[in-house]
């Protein structure tokens, strides 16, 4: 079994209660992998505990990666929550863990 950060990287930025990343294949032969199993259903199963209110995916094939817009999952922004790091860098690690199916 592969580990989705085996195969790829991610760049995350948040903006008040709004998280964006990007998942990088490091290798053009792995965003096939990204496309199929990286999929907004999976990314809301992993953030299941935030409780997203949209994801929205954005596939991005000439850079080989995906990116995704994910609202109200930082408990009102990094200002507002209580949380001692609501940055969406840690949310990236977490989807970076996601366990893929062999290709």
């Amino acid at each position: 079994m592969t580990i989705l950060y085996e195969i790829a990287h991610a760049r995350a930025g948040d903006k008040g209660d709004r998280l964006n990343v990007s998942v990088i294949a490091y290798y053009a032969k792995d965003y096939t992998q990204l496309v199929e199993q990286v999929t907004v259903d999976r990314i809301r199963e992993i953030l299941a505990d935030r409780n997203p209110a949209a994801i929205t995916r954005y596939e991005l094939p000439n850079l080989g990666a995906l990116n995704f817009v994910i609202d109200s999952v930082l408990d009102g922004g990094v200002n507002a929550s209580l949380d001692l790091d609501g940055h969406g860098k840690c949310l990236s690690y977490r989807i970076l863990g996601m366990h893929l199916d062999p290709n």
